[in-house]
């Protein structure tokens, strides 16, 4: 932003607030802009989570928004598979005609959508769910569903919700497979490493093959073979029970099942385990005491052992180090915590409040009302504005409107809201998990297919089979496991779409792709909201308009429906009359069209951009869905919400959403928009019951096994383990593709332990092929002592193509033309992209 000087001197840029795009942390960042660069970018210390820290990675994220990579035309493949540029209005028209053609023919089931925004981009998620929704979709996934699906089953399971930790408190935090150094994922990660390094009365665990920089300070450093990380955290359990190190107490007051849990337990084999997964037994057992006796206990897993053997085993089996032990909903410990809008949990809290005759009565005639008058509430607000020969009578009709409606609300909306909320909220979030794909009868959670199988819902004559596919800021292709079946899966879709910023590896393979805003250029929010029990959010506003030829998504995705004809534009319209009119007529006139007509409950996203959107002027149109997701999270969390300084009479009322929506919306920092008591951790437990329901007999049954199983899937073909996606400090996401970014490790080296480097002959710098079943690259030697013999690491975010004056470059391996999809998680499919079996040669 450039201001003029009062003095008449030359103009001042001025700091934004923005946020970090690279993690899941989102950083709050201060930034100057100048001629569409970023110029300076610091951390801000106003932002209520990351209170001015960030790591290096985002100080260089013009290279992202700036640069040969950005598209600025919509693009169509031709027959011979080259590209030609075309306008929005051609490639809109096509695009529309074709999903018509494909869901006409074929069905809803046969469109697929991956993707949903990324590290930072989730306003688009939201619009393309609506997307979905129109077409009748069911096939959808994403990154998540190749890495985080094990341990949302679990999570569901025993409780019904997403938990985190208090790391920040924690007398004990347990690091599985996380390297928060690096990957971050704890709010200002590595003050809060340090911290906990200097204070003798707290201890860090890590469990890690590699010697992490997390590892090099931590207390205890479980150095655990790869691949062996069950064996190890099912040890660290066994010695809690075995010992009798367990609040029996707290299991009685707060679990059901514990007795059958603890008994399989108790026959553990704790040396047998420690024998299995390389850990000394005195170090297990010391490290286990350890966590027995902690007033608190933090865990926190991640990729290293969600993309490796058993990785939903582990993710039951870490949970229950703090379960047992009872570190719940207490400083320190772990909490489930509310959510601005869901993305792996439920958004609402479970009602434990009795509800009377005379309640439910309320309830049923104040929805039945509801129902009956959704239209003639459109209409009113329609024809008020058409009376254009009666303008001195609008303003008296809009404040009788806006009166009669505010009354409306404050007596109705507590008994109506929730029903009505839950019904938009389950419809655009991933709650539930249920069925099985149409093709291979893959397991869906949380209404996300394993990613990995996408491929096979393609390649096959099956009639229901995927036919067409939306890809949204992802890319697939790279990202996911044998990116050749992918490029293959492309090239047998009837219509493939993609929309980037840039000319991606999947973008290469789609028939069209349509080039989006940066997330600098348009308004835009994370919803990894996942904090207690202060949760915060940050809206971003844009920093600058949107480059030339460029959209944001939430306008592609309105333009297409548009197209698609799903919706009848007299409730749009009437929509938007009552938005003209004032929020509480159109809240009124919303909320009771999306229950009169739940199918328009999924279309929400649209809705709202077409009506109340045009209120806030051009290229703002996407707050719309922000209003929304403040109102749900007001309804969600009212005691919540309100003791974040929100606020409203009457209480629960529809002015609380409004109060928190106008804090979002203003306040360019971030917000802490609720505000929990610790022991309000168990509100949001979902089982009706309000405990946690400890058995989950699939995993006591792979406990059972795991002592008999001692697979190695290395081979004398095949002798190492290839941990393929190690965090560097200047690795992050895709996102970033050229490689002038980087700092240091430019190449992406081959990390391998001094022993193995010298049987092969290799020294620092050398070149080395790796081969593995599904290919081979070549990269640049590291030799290390920080990895262990036999084991071997890649970076992410390597591998990608890069314009440059002589063609595209590419720098560093593309991981996943090194995976496959042979060895998964045998429950959900998660790959095991930190355990490929592969070999390394001297080139």
């Amino acid at each position: 932003m450039i201001t003029d000087r009062s003095d008449g001197g030359p103009a001042v840029q001025q700091w934004q607030k923005t946020a970090c795009i690279l993690c899941e942390c989102n950083c709050g960042l201060e930034v100057l802009v100048s001629d569409r660069k970023l110029t300076k970018i610091r951390g801000d210390k106003e932002n209520p989570g990351s209170q001015g820290y960030s790591c290096e990675k985002p100080l260089r994220l013009d290279y992202y928004q700036n640069g040969r990579h950005r598209l600025t035309a919509p693009m169509r493949r031709r027959a011979d598979g080259t590209y030609e540029a075309i306008s929005w209005e051609v490639a809109l028209d096509e695009i529309a005609a074709r999903l018509r053609d494909v869901v006409g023919r074929h069905g809803g089931d046969a469109v697929g959508f991956y993707g949903g925004g990324g590290q930072g981009n989730h306003l688009g998620g939201a619009h393309g769910r609506a997307l979905m929704n129109a077409l009748g979709a069911r096939v959808y996934t994403n990154a998540l569903a190749q890495e985080k699906t094990g341990e949302n089953w679990v999570d569901q399971l025993l409780y019904g919700n997403h938990t985190t930790g208090d790391f920040e408190n924690s007398e004990v935090v347990v690091f599985v497979g996380k390297n928060p150094w690096q990957s971050h994922g704890v709010a200002r990660a590595r003050p809060v490493l340090r911290e906990i390094g200097r204070d003798p009365g707290r201890a860090m665990i890590v469990i890690d093959p590699r010697r992490s920089e997390t590892a090099e300070m931590a207390d205890f450093h479980l150095q655990v073979r790869p691949g062996t990380d069950a064996w190890c955290v099912a040890a660290l359990v066994a010695v809690l029970v075995q010992e009798d190190l367990v609040d029996h107490a707290w299991l009685a007051d707060h679990t059901t099942g514990a007795a059958r849990v603890l008994d399989a337990f108790r026959g553990i084999d704790i040396a047998g385990c420690a024998a299995q997964c390389g850990v000394p037994e005195d170090l297990l057992r010391t490290a286990a005491r350890r966590i027995g006796a902690a007033k608190s206990v933090a865990t926190y897993e991640d990729l290293g052992v969600q993309q490796a053997p058993n990785s939903t085993l582990v993710s039951y089996l870490q949970k229950m180090l703090w379960i047992l032990t009872g570190s719940f909903g207490k400083p320190g410990g772990m909490a489930m915590h509310s959510w601005l809008f869901p993305i792996a949990g439920s958004w609402y809290p479970v009602d434990k409040r009795k509800r009377s005759d005379s309640d439910r009565i309320r309830r049923r005639m104040a929805l039945a009302a509801m129902g009956i008058g959704a239209g003639p509430i459109r209409k009113f607000a329609e024809q008020m504005h058409k009376q254009q020969r009666l303008q001195w009578m609008m303003e008296p009709l809009r404040l009788l409107a806006l009166t009669s409606a505010r009354l409306t609300l404050n007596e109705f909306f507590e008994a109506t809201a929730v029903p009505i909320a839950t019904d938009v909220a389950d419809r655009l979030s991933t709650r539930g998990s249920s069925g099985h794909s149409p093709v291979t009868g893959a397991p869906i959670i949380s209404r996300l297919i394993p990613a990995a199988t996408l491929p096979d819902e393609i390649l096959t004559d099956h009639p229901a089979r995927v036919r067409a596919l939306w890809v949204d800021a992802s890319n697939p292709v790279h990202s996911l496991p044998d990116s050749a079946r992918w490029r293959q899966a492309f090239e047998s879709l009837d219509l493939s779409v993609v929309v980037d910023v840039a000319m991606t590896e999947t973008a290469r393979c789609a028939d069209y792709v349509l080039p989006a805003a940066s997330q600098f250029e348009k308004w835009e929010l994370s919803l990894f909201t996942m904090h207690f029990p202060h949760n915060h959010c940050q809206l971003r506003a844009p920093l600058m308009a949107p480059l030339e030829g460029t959209k944001p998504e939430p306008e592609i995705y309105a333009e297409i429906i548009d197209r698609l004809k799903t919706v009848d534009p007299t409730i749009v319209a009437q929509l938007g009359s009552a938005a003209q009119t004032g929020p509480e007529v159109f809240a009124l006139a919303f909320f009771s069209t999306v229950y009169s007509q739940p199918d328009l409950a999924g279309l929400a996203p649209y809705l709202l951009y077409r009506s109340l959107g045009e209120t806030f002027g051009a290229g703002n149109q996407a707050l719309a869905m922000v209003w929304a997701m403040a109102h749900l999270a007001a309804i969600a969390q009212p005691g919540a919400v309100a003791a974040a300084g929100f606020a409203a009479e009457p209480a629960n009322s529809f002015a609380l959403g409004e109060n928190l929506f106008e804090a979002i919306r203003t306040h360019r920092e971030g917000v802490v928009f609720t505000v929990d008591e610790y022991r309000d951790a168990w509100n949001y437990v979902q089982h009706g019951d309000g405990r946690f329901h400890l058995v989950i007999p699939e995993l006591l049954d792979e406990l059972v096994r795991l002592e008999q199983d001692h697979q190695s899937y290395t081979t004398a073909e095949f002798p190492f383990v290839l941990s393929a996606g190690e965090r560097r400090a200047f690795t992050a996401n895709v996102i970033i593709r050229n490689p002038d970014w980087r700092r240091r490790d430019a190449q992406g080296a081959l990390r391998i332990s001094p022993r193995d480097a010298g049987e092969l002959g290799l020294a620092t710098g050398d070149p080395a092929r790796v081969v593995t079943e599904a290919g081979s690259a070549v990269a640049v030697v590291e030799v290390t002592d920080v990895m262990q013999d036999g084991h071997v690491s890649l970076p992410n975010g390597m591998g990608v193509s890069y314009p440059s004056p002589d063609g595209d470059d590419v720098v560093g391996v593309a991981l996943n033309e090194l995976t496959s999809t042979t060895l998964v998680d045998k429950f959900w499919g998660t790959p095991w992209h930190k355990h490929v079996p592969a070999r390394v040669e001297r080139v």
